[in-house]
């Protein structure tokens, strides 16, 4: 089975929000032209605001509260129920 190509994903739509020292992003990524899908992700940004990968891990409620609407407008890029492949 072969490896990941990070050449073959291709980020659809994307929006992030930042709290504090953590930057989430949501987005709609779709894998060798594959069913769009959600994605999301975590950044813990050092003193230069530079961000880093971090694991997602649990959301805290301002995390949850920030991300929702995110997710609102991400769903409109993601194919309707039934419609995946």
């Amino acid at each position: 089975m072969p490896g990941f190509d990070p050449n073959l994903d291709k980020e659809i739509w994307s929006e992030s929000v930042t709290l504090g020292i953590n930057k989430l992003k949501i987005s709609v990524m779709s894998y060798n032209d594959g069913a769009p899908k959600l994605q999301i992700s975590r950044e813990r940004l050092n003193k230069d605001g530079e961000g880093t990968f971090s694991k997602l891990g649990r959301l805290t409620l301002d995390e949850v509260n920030a991300i929702m609407p995110l997710m609102e407008k991400a769903k409109e890029h993601l194919p309707a129920a039934g419609n995946e492949e």
